[in-house]
């Protein structure tokens, strides 16, 4: 067994880890609390607050040059 511990304990610490990981995510997920609905039209670029500003494509940049 892992460790020298007994197949019982080894469970019991493998159920009390895996119940701890879910607790700590379901605390989480209630802290951020998350939009998880989906839009009928999707956003335009630039309206998600996930996309980096700042940054722009190379080849868009590159072609609105030779413009």
């Amino acid at each position: 067994m892992p460790a020298g511990v007994s197949w019982p304990r080894y469970l019991k610490m493998l159920g009390t880890s895996i119940l701890a990981m879910f607790a700590g995510a379901e605390v989480v997920h209630r802290y951020y609390r998350p939009d998880l609905s989906i839009p009928e039209i999707p956003p335009k670029p630039g309206e998600l607050k996930t996309e980096l500003l700042g940054l722009t494509d190379p080849l868009q940049t590159h072609n609105s040059k030779q413009h």
